[in-house]
């Protein structure tokens, strides 16, 4: 909920601004954790995020380090994790006077270690993987009861580096075909709320053209778990997508249906 990018290496820097990340996602938020010191987004944000929950939106912890988490998770010990997670929910019950019931990883990045220090925080849901339906994560052995609510749809600043999507109409064409069911989209302020408001906006205006109506990832985590033996287990893996760099969690290392 309240990221604070407190370190990243020269690799990334360099990776942020061959992909002209700078005007996509602006200047400063490039240059948090690397040249300019990371701010607390959560505590600087707080009547932001408590009106959020005024008008019945979801909430949830994101990360406390968002560059640490998703390029060192896998070296990080079961303390370090614990850590950046009693942090994270700390810093959300703060703010909304309440514990979080989800959490999305930075980066969709997670493993057994991080599932299983989460799973003792007894959350409705968690959306750390991209692709398919929800299913319960397995991993190093272990079934977990935490369901995951995947991302289902490539998300903007991904389908902006495809070539075949070279500016804006072709942009809403590929979104406005996208929904074939129930689909988790994942929006990012830096991108949508910013450089790339207005496409956006039509984007959702084509949506809404088309019928689309809008759910909470609650509403489909209840729904899902209503019916908890209709949930498959699934391991949870790692994968590539167009458009982004590195691995993401997926339980469906192919695209499946939902």
């Amino acid at each position: 909920m309240a990221a604070r990018r407190v370190f990243t290496t020269p690799g990334f820097l360099k990776k942020m601004l061959r992909s002209r990340a700078a005007s996509l996602y602006g200047v400063p938020t490039v240059l948090y954790g690397t040249l300019l010191p990371a701010p607390l987004i959560g505590e600087r944000c707080a009547e932001t995020i408590a009106s959020v929950v005024r008008k019945s939106h979801d909430t949830g912890v994101h990360a406390w380090d968002h560059v640490g988490w998703h390029d060192h998770l896998d070296r990080w010990g079961t303390d370090q994790i614990r850590r950046q997670v009693a942090l994270a929910h700390g810093s959300y019950e703060r703010i909304l006077g309440q514990p979080a019931k989800a959490s999305a990883a930075a980066g969709w990045t997670a493993n057994a270690k991080s599932l299983a220090i989460e799973e003792e925080r007894g959350l409705l849901f968690t959306s750390h993987s991209r692709l398919g339906a929800p299913f319960f994560p397995r991993s190093a052995g272990r079934v977990f009861q935490m369901l995951e609510v995947p991302t289902t749809l490539p998300t903007l600043d991904e389908t902006l580096a495809w070539a075949e999507l070279a500016d804006d109409e072709a942009q809403r064409r590929f979104f406005r075909a996208a929904p074939r069911g129930t689909e988790v989209h994942t929006i990012h302020t830096e991108v949508e709320g910013r450089s790339k408001a207005d496409l956006f906006e039509r984007i959702l205006d084509d949506w809404i053209a088309d019928g689309v109506t809008f759910v909470t990832l609650t509403e489909i985590a209840r729904e899902r778990l209503a019916r908890p033996g209709e949930v498959p287990v699934r391991e949870l893996t790692r994968t590539t997508l167009p458009g982004r760099g590195g691995t993401v969690a997926t339980g469906w290392p192919r695209e499946s249906p939902s």
